[in-house]
């Protein structure tokens, strides 16, 4: 076994390994760029060495750099984690050439399965299953336009060389092809340095599910079971559990050998991911193998007890693989859900800032005993993987994962259960994210019950967007603790002599306090609550009702206890500034205190004015001044996170002026052109 290792990534997979290194007393080295200086994996590992600028291709993409650091600090080995270097073979085999073990697959299998078309081809050869499509290497744009006609609509295009959902377009008719080709050639460009695409047929209605894999140098190989990743927003993945749900034993048999045979036809050896792409009736294609460790790898390892970062690491030590195939069993459930920061309601769009307050629900971090399948740590129902701490900033540099919340449970529906109840006590501050639209996903009926499939999200998107009633009233009755709190009063029955601007000599107290609805779940947006106290006797009134008010301090910080009438609730209130934000009964609220004579609600500016929906880099200017353009004609494209966003005229008109160009960094709600409407 190695003594030390260099961890080439960031984020929870760089304190993922980290964990494990700990455990099995193996040093570990962090690497970090500009932007990570003081993240949370450089203080998990045992060293760290500073590699570059805050931009991946600055830092984390800068081979020689790895390398340099890998030698300064005697590391024996280099682990790539997932996503920057650990499918990159030019990494691999620099590795190799400088002495440094590459804990992944050997070069070989990186070069077969890196390039998707070589890789459907290999998996023709090797009798498994594959989607109707073109993979040639001929690239010319009419040859791909025939090829996509002859296949029939609706097609898919990939990026060959792709991964994470990048540089995907369905493509629904021939007319939409040309330009969908161009935009996806970019986005591949951009991503993987590799413009080069493939064309499926793209199945409607299909679930995604994957086979763990693992081999090693002495023959063996296995397969750790099936994973569904069907629900996926923007083709990147949301919600995973393992095993699949509603699959036959026999289906899964089949698809774990088809996926061991993936990997010994290009011997394989380490962690991979053979994913497949299933009908509703059963049928399954092969679609991709991911040559590294996968982000939802630890629904596998929560329902075998194995350790599959321990697994790698003895894999690249030429030690056999731990277990047989006849020795692994599952136990019980696990569900996954990525906490991202980003805007559900605007199109998943990347959100930025700092985490001013951060807290997630009692659990473990990733902690697996060595010492057999019974241990309780095992056994954990609430496993939280994260790369952030309070205080972090998530910035537009890197992928915007907050954190991932695995839970474990007997049958699906305790993990289910498990899932919801552990969403419900995340709380979070900063950053928009998608915290209450998994809530959503997890409580729906289709995810409930089974019923999934690729399509999910778009196919509920009603249902999964429409307004839901929160606990308004309780939420404002915390808030207002919260405020009186802050401004000096007290709970009720306390000294009057602790709270003097709160107390008037043989007279009562009334203050209005003036709120700001930013949570946009009621119909109000600026509204008035008096709060009124005349000796013993508190009192709210709202939109006309009064009712008797009291509150205390919690055990806990920022909790509160309030009583409106006879409502009683308990709850976290997180003060920023004048923002209040409510935790409660696993809702989720916030409100602005507001001067109310100073008040003047803000206007938007002008309807010709176009922001950016996100901090990001013009790549494309598609107008310029002059340009007459009809509602939805797009107009500029912006990259952010290796994404792109068009940017689509909101009414007809005249573009009057341009002020980006192609390069230029913008920031969130920048205004991007002035467009003369009418």
């Amino acid at each position: 076994m190695f003594n030390k290792i260099l961890i080439a990534n960031r984020g929870e997979i760089a304190c993922r390994v980290a964990a494990t290194c700990k455990r099995l007393g193996i040093a570990s080295v962090a690497v970090y760029s500009d932007a990570d200086a003081n993240a949370k994996h450089v203080a998990a590992c045992d060293e760290a060495v500073h590699i570059g600028g805050s931009t991946a291709a600055e830092s984390y993409l800068r081979v020689e750099r790895i390398i340099e650091a890998a030698r300064a600090t005697g590391a024996q080995a280099v682990h790539p984690g997932y996503g920057f270097l650990s499918e990159n073979e030019d990494f691999a085999h620099a590795c190799e050439a400088a002495g440094i073990v590459f804990i992944g697959p050997p070069v070989e299998a990186i070069a077969a399965m890196g390039s998707k078309a070589a890789a459907k081809a290999l998996m023709h050869a090797a009798a498994v299953p594959l989607v109707p499509g073109y993979h040639g290497d001929d690239q010319d744009p009419q040859l791909l336009h025939r090829e996509a006609d002859a296949i029939g609509y609706p097609v898919l295009l990939k990026a060959s060389a792709g991964g994470g959902g990048k540089g995907m377009r369905v493509v629904e008719r021939t007319e939409d092809f040309a330009a969908a080709l161009a935009s996806c050639k970019r986005e591949a460009a951009s991503s993987f340095g590799n413009d080069r695409v493939l064309i499926e047929k793209y199945l409607t209605r299909p679930r995604h599910v994957e086979v763990q894999v693992f081999a090693d140098r002495h023959g063996g190989a296995v397969y750790l079971f099936d994973r569904d990743c069907s629900v996926q927003r923007r083709h990147q993945k949301v919600l995973e559990e393992a095993p699949a749900p509603g699959l036959s034993a026999e289906i899964k048999r089949e698809m774990g050998e088809a996926a061991v045979a993936a990997a010994r036809a290009v011997n394989y050896v380490g962690a991979g991911t053979v994913e497949f792409i299933m009908t509703s009736t059963g049928d399954f294609y092969f679609m991709e193998m991911n040559t590294r460790l996968q982000v939802e790898h630890p629904v596998t390892e929560m329902v075998t007890g194995q350790d599959l970062v321990e697994w790698q690491l003895r894999v690249a030590a030429d030690e056999p693989l731990p277990l047989t195939q006849q020795e692994l069993k599952i136990d019980g459930h696990a569900i996954e859900a990525r906490i991202y920061a980003e805007h559900p309601a605007r199109g998943f769009l990347p959100s930025t800032g700092t985490l001013k307050h951060l807290r997630m629900p009692e659990g473990v971090e990733f902690s697996i005993s060595a010492a057999g399948a019974g241990d309780s740590d095992r056994k954990a129902p609430v496993r939280i993987d994260s790369g952030v701490r309070e205080g972090d900033t998530i910035t537009p540099f890197y992928d915007p994962m907050i954190a991932k919340l695995i839970v474990h449970g007997a049958t699906r529906e305790e993990a289910l259960a498990r899932m919801n109840r552990a969403l419900r006590a995340c709380e979070v501050v900063g950053p928009h994210t998608n915290v209450e639209f998994l809530q959503r996903i997890v409580t729906s009926e289709p995810f409930a019950t089974g019923d999934l499939d690729t399509g999910l999200i778009e196919r509920h998107h009603d249902a999964l967007f429409a307004p839901v009633k929160k606990p308004f009233k309780e939420a404002l009755a915390l808030a207002c603790a919260a405020l009186l709190t802050r401004e000096g009063g007290t709970a009720h029955g306390a000294s009057p002599w602790d709270a003097l601007s709160h107390w008037r000599l043989n007279s009562g107290y009334t203050q209005t306090l003036g709120w700001r609805n930013i949570d946009n779940s009621e119909n109000e947006s600026v509204f008035p609550v008096t709060f009124a106290r005349d000796g013993a006797t508190q009192m709210l009134e709202h939109d006309g009702v009064r009712e008797d008010f009291t509150w205390s301090a919690g055990t806990g910080q920022h909790e509160y206890r309030a009583t409106i009438g006879d409502a009683r609730v308990t709850g976290r209130v997180f003060i920023d500034g004048d923002t209040f934000h409510v935790f409660c009964l696993g809702d989720a609220l916030a409100f602005e205190w507001q001067n109310l004579l100073a008040h003047a609600a803000d206007a938007e500016g002008g309807e010709g004015r176009l922001t950016a929906p996100m901090p990001g880099k013009v790549i494309a200017v598609l107008v310029e001044p002059g340009t007459v353009v009809e509602k939805g004609t797009p107009l500029i494209v912006m990259e952010a996170m290796k994404m792109e966003h068009t940017i689509g005229a909101p009414a007809a008109g005249t573009v009057k002026e341009v002020l980006y160009a192609v390069g230029d960094q913008v920031a969130d709600g920048a205004q991007l052109l002035v467009l003369d409407v009418g």
